[in-house]
């Protein structure tokens, strides 16, 4: 397997039987890090030939996210080369003169037996308590083409298949736990065995990353190298992410989502690269963010660790939030247009640009957008809700809650509405008000914001301007004055 002076190709693979989830889009990531750092190829490649388990969309979702996380490719299903389709239903010419060449020489065979036949076979191995291993022994091959039947793909009985994987080290299998495999199924299409080893031959693939569960059958494909004379790619077998835990494989059960979901619910693609990458490889340090250049220039194939990551949804939305913090005020207000309250339509883009710049820190995906912002461009609905909050989270009466803003109010309206003027003249109220800060900055907030949460007090006064400030301080008083409804 010298393959120094070879070109990398990487290909990722996936089969369109359902969406692309994490554990794949890792896989992905792994693979296309790995050509960019040499200036490689990356290849997307659909192994459609699973014709019963085919998810209508899933092609298209697959592709998409992909492309969501910036992800570009050399070759694709939109983008065929010299070796033709990077669908391998498109293909089946290429496996039949493949598997006719393997017929010729003696290493395939048509097999006849039916699959009830199979199960009987099978259930009879259980019932000794014995291993399954099927064998030319076993097959029918009486029979003519065109009745039903497969193509069977010949395993020596006394081979040890030796191969150093890039991430799991030394292996060693004996063919004896190998067996006869299926490279043709009666239907004409391939199995993804046969498949993906003369597909990976045509593409010049020179490193297979793919998920530890494909590592028990290798030697199949290691063998299949070997029967065309071809020299095999160096094999790449990453472990699983786990759920949260660490006792089992992710699943939807868990809470993982599909990629796109992610997406749309106001991840970064940055982020996601980032986090992904992380999720079973460092790079020896205890660096956690990296820009897209970075991962390309820090990865490695070696340092893949060989058992399974953890997911960890809580520390994505964090990384979420640091990525979405380094970006600019700018950069932000480009990438927020979908997630803003229906409310911001008809404010400029500067006043957005200062709610962002205000509501930074407190966004860690932006599908909260317009949840943490829309008291920016709407009133709070004068409703007993509010009321009682003003109330209750003052500790304040109305009568003496309505005296604290008449004083507020005289303030607002005198002044020239800076930060720093407002801070200073609010607060000099406390003393003769015979009150907390925290207590009168609590009642102006609710009456501003229709809640607790907000940016600074005062920044956001700024924001809202003296006009926008005075007439929900104003709405406050109306509200505290109505009799409260029972």
């Amino acid at each position: 397997m010298n393959q120094e002076n070879q070109k990398i190709v990487t290909r990722f693979a996936p089969s369109p039987t359902g969406m692309l989830h994490i554990g794949g889009l890792r896989t992905a990531l792994f693979s296309w890090l790995w050509a960019k750092k040499f200036g490689g190829d990356f290849i997307v490649r659909l192994e459609d030939t699973d014709r019963d388990r085919l998810v209508e969309g899933a092609s298209e979702q697959i592709l998409a996210s992909i492309t969501a996380l910036g992800m570009d490719w050399a070759y694709g299903p939109d983008k065929p080369g010299a070796f033709g389709s990077c669908v391998q239903s498109h293909r089946l010419m290429t496996y039949q003169e493949r598997i006719e060449e393997l017929l010729a020489n003696g290493k395939a065979y048509r097999d006849y037996r039916t699959s009830e036949e199979l199960d009987a076979m099978r259930s009879q191995a259980t019932s000794e308590k014995r291993a399954f291993v099927y064998r030319k022994s076993m097959a029918k091959l009486d029979g003519t083409i065109t009745d039903p039947h497969v193509i069977r793909i010949e395993i020596p009985s006394d081979k040890q298949f030796i191969w150093e994987d890039a991430v799991k080290g030394l292996q060693t299998w004996n063919s004896k736990d190998v067996d006869d495999f299926v490279a043709i199924k009666a239907d004409g299409f391939p199995t993804y065995h046969f498949a993906n080893v003369c597909d990976d031959h045509a593409m010049g693939v020179s490193h297979v990353i793919r998920a530890d569960e494909w590592l028990a059958s290798t030697p199949k494909h290691l063998w299949l190298w070997e029967a065309f004379g071809w020299q095999a790619p160096v094999y790449a077998h990453v472990p699983p992410v786990l759920a949260p835990g660490g006792k089992k494989k992710l699943s939807k059960r868990d809470g993982a989502k599909d990629v796109s979901e992610y997406i749309t619910d106001g991840y970064t693609p940055e982020a996601l690269m980032n986090y992904l990458a992380m999720l079973g490889w460092n790079d020896g340090t205890d660096k956690e963010f990296y820009s897209r250049d970075e991962l390309i220039s820090a990865f490695e194939l070696s340092r893949i660790q060989k058992s399974g990551a953890q997911f960890d949804p809580v520390k994505l939305e964090w990384m979420n939030g640091v990525h979405i913090r380094a970006m600019s005020v700018d950069e932000l207000y480009s990438r927020a247009g979908e997630w803003w309250h229906p409310a911001a339509e008809n404010f400029p883009p500067e006043y957005k640009k200062e709610v962002l710049r205000l509501n930074r820190e407190r966004l860690k995906r932006f599908s909260e957008l317009s949840e943490l912002t829309w008291f920016f461009f709407k009133d709070p609905s004068p409703t007993t809700e509010l009321r009682n909050m003003l109330l209750e989270e003052t500790g304040l009466e109305a009568q003496k809650a309505n005296e604290f803003f008449e004083k507020v109010i005289n303030v607002c309206d005198e002044s020239d509405f800076s930060e720093e003027n407002l801070h200073d003249q609010i607060y000099n109220l406390c003393e003769p008000l015979q009150t907390k800060p925290a207590v009168l900055f609590k009642l102006i907030r609710i009456s501003l914001v229709g809640g607790k949460n907000a940016p600074g007090l005062f920044e956001t006064m700024h924001a809202l301007g003296k006009e926008t400030t005075l007439r929900r301080l104003h709405s406050a008083v109306k509200l505290l004055e109505a009799t409260p409804s029972v």
